[in-house]
């Protein structure tokens, strides 16, 4: 008969954002223990509030199920001997299944007479099975551990009960210390610590005592709580799904509650509203039909709607303290100059190697500037694009950002508003930071563009250099994300400037760095290493093949538009058979490349008409070739090539490359050279597994 299989961990408050990774991990793990185990089942439900992981087998089988196995043994040459018994290899083989040679019988595997038996295994009984179940509560990965008391065992967060069932009995583990049980836990305030006695009950039984465990109920509780405010008070609660999800793992019993706040608070930035509600408070912002902030905030209350009234006046003033705090910072921040802020930048260190933010300013300004040149912007944009670079970091000494880190840069843009800047240069000093995060928003403008690349190289290129290379885990100043950045960058503006230019751009601002001459060459080798792997990270994100992304890194990182074009062109072609005849030809010629250190090819050596067709068709091509790369014509580049095809078919058909005459041979191969020369510098076709069509 089937039974119903309940386990639940109760824990110390989760942090919200491991919640929802820790439930998906509980129900997968479940069910491959299941699959794994042969013990069947109707259906898994997992469930999880910020005290609590839990998961539901419906109808899981009493037994496992039996299998029937067949074992392979010796071959039936060492099983029998000459006159057909059974030999001691045979009787061991069996004796070790737990057979005997009766139960032999051969089948033929490749060619090759085996002895094979058949056994039994017959399943165990779940309730023998089910105390192993604490393995999988154990193996639950976090971003962060914690060990608590004397327990070994680290775990996000300190295990405090353990309530497991199959059916109305207990199963016997433990975890931590902490004993399975049939007891759980209902909310901390308005909740009592209850009997379990039917798994599928779980769930109505901890709803009567102020706990939703499902967290898709708990999520349209609060989904519906803010429609309802939404109707009532006439206002736009924007939607934003990270925090609404943040909030549903923050709560086991959730009330939505509407406060406000002074109408004199809304002369602050935006952004410093938002995040004191949004970041501080965990609460959701409200705006108006035509999308201005008003004095109002919609709350969440982990627990029931009793004396709400309140609760509403508990979370106004802690939210007015905070907007008091704000707007104190930002009036004590405009009675200050932009030029003061700067100068306290020389007296912040960025890293003991690099000196200060003042001097990774300057360096910013300078590649600023060279870069600004590099792309022939009109004078206005440089003009606008070096000063942001100037004064792109004079917001981070101000009280504002010291106190809301996260809004570096668009603090910045509001006070250089202020100031009387330019609006271009205002918000490239917000845009500079661009992307945030690795797939982030990209700069809007080209003076935030720039700036922002010329930011990141400084970064990467200064960090690697005094030996700061991010390994597994360990990226302290987010070089990865920078360096993605600056190649999204690269692509999105169709700059056709080299990444090894822009590294050594980068460089040149570093001669104070006391390096060897082979520290600097270690270190190049190293951020070039660096960017290919971004570059390798970004191709396979746009699901461009592995083998497609080595050949275009052949010759190293170059123009990023361009490698990812050509990368895009190989990836099409690769499975199109009308390229095959191409393919073939072209890596033909790479095959055979490098036989010869000869590159000279004379006329006169030539003896078929088919090297000397080869040779006008390869001068031909050179040219148009050379000009579609150099307008940087990916696909038109790889069409030249092709036009080789027919040529080398004829080349090699006619023709033996490796001819006794040795004259003729190192003709025939510095013809090859030349031709191979003109494919490699497109990419590495030969490291191209390209896709047979039969």
């Amino acid at each position: 008969m089937a039974k119903d299989i309940l386990v639940e961990i109760g824990l110390e408050e989760l942090p919200a954002r491991f919640v929802n990774d820790a439930e998906k991990q509980l129900l997968n793990k479940t069910k491959d223990w299941f699959n794994n185990s042969r013990i069947s089942f109707s259906s898994i439900e997992s469930f999880s509030t910020p005290r609590r992981l839990a998961v539901l087998v419906k109808d899981a089988a009493e037994e496992q199920t039996s299998l029937e196995e067949e074992v392979k043994g010796p071959a039936l040459t060492i099983a029998q001997d000459e006159d057909g018994n059974w030999t001691k290899a045979a009787a061991g083989f069996t004796k070790g299944q737990g057979k005997t040679v009766d139960d032999i019988y051969t089948k033929d595997v490749k060619g090759k007479t085996y002895i094979f038996v058949k056994k039994q295994i017959i399943g165990k009984s779940t309730h023998e099975l089910l105390p192993a179940f604490g393995d999988i509560v154990t193996s639950i990965q976090f971003p962060k551990n914690m060990r608590w008391a004397e327990q070994s065992l680290r775990y996000a967060r300190p295990v405090r009960w353990i309530a497991a069932l199959f059916g109305n009995e207990v199963i016997p583990f433990e975890v931590a210390g902490v004993k399975s049980d049939n007891l759980t836990y209902g909310h901390r305030f308005l909740g009592e610590m209850v009997t379990l006695t039917v798994p599928a009950d779980y769930e109505h039984t901890l709803e009567n005592e102020y706990v939703i465990v499902n967290s898709e109920k708990r999520r349209q509780i609060i989904k519906d709580g803010l429609e309802r405010a939404e109707t009532a008070y006439g206002f736009k609660i924007p939607e934003d799904e990270p925090l609404l999800q943040e909030v549903c793992n923050l709560v086991e019993y959730p009330t939505v509650f509407v406060g406000s706040f002074d109408q004199s608070y809304l002369k602050l930035p935006p952004d410093v509203l938002i995040t004191s509600m949004k970041e501080h408070q965990r609460y959701f912002p409200v705006k108006s039909k035509n999308g201005e902030l008003l004095p109002y905030f919609v709350g969440v209350r982990n627990g029931d709607d009793y004396a709400l009234g309140t609760v509403v006046r508990g979370n106004e003033k802690v939210l007015r303290a905070r907007l008091s705090d704000a707007q104190f910072f930002f009036e004590e921040d405009q009675k200050q100059s932009i030029d003061y802020y700067l100068e306290k930048l020389e007296r912040i260190v960025f890293q003991e190697k690099l000196g200060t933010i003042g001097d990774k300013v300057r360096r910013i300004t300078a590649i600023t500037q060279e870069l600004s040149q590099w792309l022939d912007l009109d004078q206005e944009t440089q003009r606008n694009t070096v000063r942001a670079a100037e004064i792109c970091k004079f917001d981070l000494p101000t009280n504002m950002v010291n106190e809301f880190t996260n809004l570096q840069g668009i603090i910045g843009e509001t006070y250089a508003r202020n100031a009387g800047e330019k609006q271009a240069v205002a918000r490239a000093v917000a845009e500079h930071y661009m992307p945030v995060q690795a797939d982030g928003q990209l700069p809007e403008t080209a003076e935030g563009a720039i700036v922002s690349v010329a930011d990141k190289l400084d970064t990467i290129v200064g960090c690697i250099a005094t030996g700061l290379i991010p390994s597994g885990s360990q990226d302290p100043y987010g070089l990865r994300r920078q360096a993605t950045g600056v190649l999204k960058i690269l692509k999105t503006y169709n700059w056709h400037i080299t990444v090894d230019s822009l590294i050594r751009l980068a460089e040149q601002q570093y001669g104070n760095l006391d390096l060897e001459s082979a520290e600097k060459e270690k270190a190049r080798a190293e951020i070039e290493q660096f960017f290919s792997h971004r570059f390798t990270y970004l191709l396979k994100e746009s699901a461009i093949e592995a083998d497609v992304i080595q050949a275009v890194l052949y010759n190293g990182i170059g123009v990023i538009p361009y490698m990812v074009a050509k990368a895009e062109n190989l990836s099409q072609e690769r499975n199109n058979p009308e390229f095959k005849p191409v393919q073939e030809a072209l890596v033909r010629v790479l095959n055979l490349a490098g036989k010869t250190d000869q590159t000279t090819v004379s006329r006169s050596v030539f003896e078929t008409d088919s090297e000397e067709k080869l040779y006008e068709t390869y001068l031909t091509v050179k040219k148009s070739y050379d000009r579609a790369n150099k307008k940087q014509a990916a696909g038109e580049a790889l069409r030249q090539l092709g036009k080789l095809s027919q040529p080398i078919h004829e080349f090699f058909d006619h023709n033996m490359v490796m001819a006794d005459d040795a004259s003729i041979r190192h003709n025939r191969l510095a013809l090859i050279n030349h031709i191979a020369a003109s494919i490699y510098d497109y990419a590495d076709l030969s490291a191209i597994e390209w896709k047979q069509h039969f």
